[in-house]
């Protein structure tokens, strides 16, 4: 007899799946785009000047692999076109500033205490929130979100996808806010094995096995998702400062896309304590 739990795990997975073939038909879609468009896309870039200086157009930026969404159905957000902001309480206009962009072509060197307790403080534009990495279970990817940290790579970055049904975070990390940037480098996954993602989670986003980048998500409320994206640490403090920008809701009206409030992490830095 199947017991309700695993009707539910089974509509979850089917759910995944369908969403997967989604992504696989608009990938194709966005390949023939691009070959009938890309000749006059440099035209487009080139005419954009400061947005170009400031790395947010970079073209190794948009040579590596996508770093998706932690469901396999990224909205692209065009950095260039951003849709007007909407006042949500407690947020403020973002500090002056673009991301760095900078690129890697390799992972950094581990530098890493795997015995010793990380925290970082990602100053957003919506309030703080504090978080404890575990570098024990997670050593590659708590190395490596010090090291972006410590070369501001996610100061001045929007968070570009709030998604506010059935599953339920904030995904940040993306210098070109199009939910196809990372850092040039990827490493593999860790801390898989009975992953799950209760409020409070931090956990990498990603394109498939081995792909993690700079995308990461911020879980403010239980979500059920596939034990594939590497759990790195917990939300110690701006829970509610999560809460409330999904209580702010998605542009559009929809549960999976940008969100109203204009998140963006004026500054992110990593401390051992």
């Amino acid at each position: 007899m199947v017991t309700s739990e695993q009707r539910r795990r089974q509509l979850a997975r089917e759910k995944y799946e369908r969403q997967m073939e989604r992504r696989a038909e608009a990938q194709q879609r966005a390949k023939r785009r691009n070959a009938i468009i890309g000749g006059s896309l440099a035209v487009v870039i080139v005419a954009a000047g400061g947005a170009w200086a400031g790395g947010v157009f970079d073209s190794k930026a948009k040579a590596t692999t996508p770093q998706a969404a932690p469901t396999p159905s990224a909205p692209a957000v065009s950095p260039s076109a951003p849709a007007a902001p909407v006042s949500v309480k407690g947020c403020n206009p973002p500090a002056a500033g673009q991301p760095n962009g900078k690129q890697w072509k390799t992972e950094p060197a581990m530098t890493v205490d795997t015995s010793a307790t990380y925290t970082s403080t990602l100053d957003t534009s919506c309030g703080k929130v504090t978080l404890t990495l575990d570098a024990a279970k997670a050593p590659h990817t708590v190395n490596s979100f010090a090291f972006l940290s410590g070369q501001q790579y996610f100061d001045h970055v929007k968070c570009h996808r709030l998604t506010t049904q059935s599953i339920y975070v904030l995904q940040c990390g993306d210098p070109t806010g199009t939910g196809s940037g990372g850092p040039g480098y990827q490493f593999a996954d860790e801390n898989l094995t009975g992953a799950t993602y209760p409020a409070g989670t931090v956990a990498m986003a990603n394109a498939g096995p081995g792909t993690n980048g700079s995308q990461f998500f911020l879980v403010y409320k239980d979500t059920q998702l596939p034990a594939s994206y590497t759990p790195f640490g917990k939300i110690t403090g701006g829970l509610d400062v999560l809460q409330n920008i999904a209580a702010g809701g998605v542009q559009g009206g929809t549960g999976d896309g940008a969100p109203n409030a204009n998140v963006v992490l004026n500054s992110v830095s990593t401390v051992k304590s």
